[in-house]
């Protein structure tokens, strides 16, 4: 199969032959390459990359995502390292590429970046996203949530990533868009990171210009006085990156008409072929 591929650094990545030795330094992108069948090539894994659970505790680990061993990856020989622009640091894929291995950088910000994401691994993987019963069957799934969604009045919703600082998201993220898509619109979609932190918490003058260039505005500092004024009527706590607790729930219920719940982080923030699934979830539990 011959297929060109580009990153999200725009770089095209053109492929022979299907890669055969894979390391994954992306937990969403190593669920995929299990899901795709293709669990043979995975010869590294990062330390937080735990699914699937029974099978992922045989590949090697080579740290973490912020802090893989460079050296440990090239030991391995592999044709291809997958990366996540977010996840993983830039000096890590620098000093992958000075080493001579070939990176593949992902970023996607939506469900259907997402959903290229995993055919675009595919092709790596040497399997025809066209004729997968994998990719099929997510597409069938983001076909129902879709289905759904257009049935369904979305309710205004927050969804804090972090407790302290209280931390948000901004609608240019795949959780925003994975929490809209089942139904939940993100009241701070519109809401930019400010630098420094004291411009975020609308307590000074933020920066502009050159001062905030190639800074990651997606995940803004917020008060709680912040989402009163958004008019949130829902509070969605994922159990990932942060462990919300029934302490941290009291805090949103506070706040007159909120309702709260608790949601599988993996079905928010998981971009892997079991995204349509998670979604779908994530719907049920929105509309109880």
């Amino acid at each position: 199969m011959s297929r060109v591929i580009v990153d999200a650094m725009g770089r095209e990545l053109s492929l022979g032959a299907p890669c055969a030795r894979v390391v994954s330094l992306v937990p969403s992108e190593t669920e995929t390459v299990f899901m795709l069948g293709a669990a043979a090539t995975l010869v590294g894994r990062t330390d937080y990359c735990v699914e699937p659970r029974g099978a992922i505790e045989r590949v090697p680990a080579v740290g973490g995502t912020k802090d893989a061993r460079v050296e440990d990856i090239a030991a391995l020989s592999p044709d291809i390292v997958l990366c996540n622009q977010e996840e993983n640091t830039p000096s890590i894929v620098r000093d992958l590429e000075r080493r001579g291995i070939r990176v593949h950088v992902s970023f996607p910000k939506s469900v259907d970046d997402a959903r290229e994401l995993v055919c675009d691994i595919a092709a790596l993987l040497g399997i025809d996203p066209e004729r997968s019963t994998v990719v099929a069957k997510m597409d069938d799934e983001l076909a129902r949530a879709r289905d759904q969604r257009a049935k369904r009045t979305p309710v205004r919703a927050f969804c804090p990533i972090w407790m302290d600082p209280l931390m948000t998201i901004h609608g240019d993220t795949f959780i925003s868009d994975a929490m809209d898509l089942a139904g939940a619109f993100n009241v701070f979609c519109d809401r930019p990171r400010r630098y420094p932190l004291a411009a975020d918490l609308g307590i000074a003058t933020p920066y502009e210009g050159a001062r905030v260039a190639g800074r990651d505005t997606r995940y803004p500092r917020v008060t709680l006085d912040e989402v009163r004024a958004r008019g949130a009527v829902l509070t969605i706590l994922p159990d990932e990156p942060h462990p919300f607790s029934e302490s941290d729930a009291s805090v949103f219920r506070s706040i007159e008409g909120m309702r709260v719940r608790f949601v599988s982080g993996r079905d928010l923030c998981w971009y892997s072929p079991r995204m349509g699934e998670g979604i779908l979830a994530l719907a049920e539990a929105l509309a109880q």
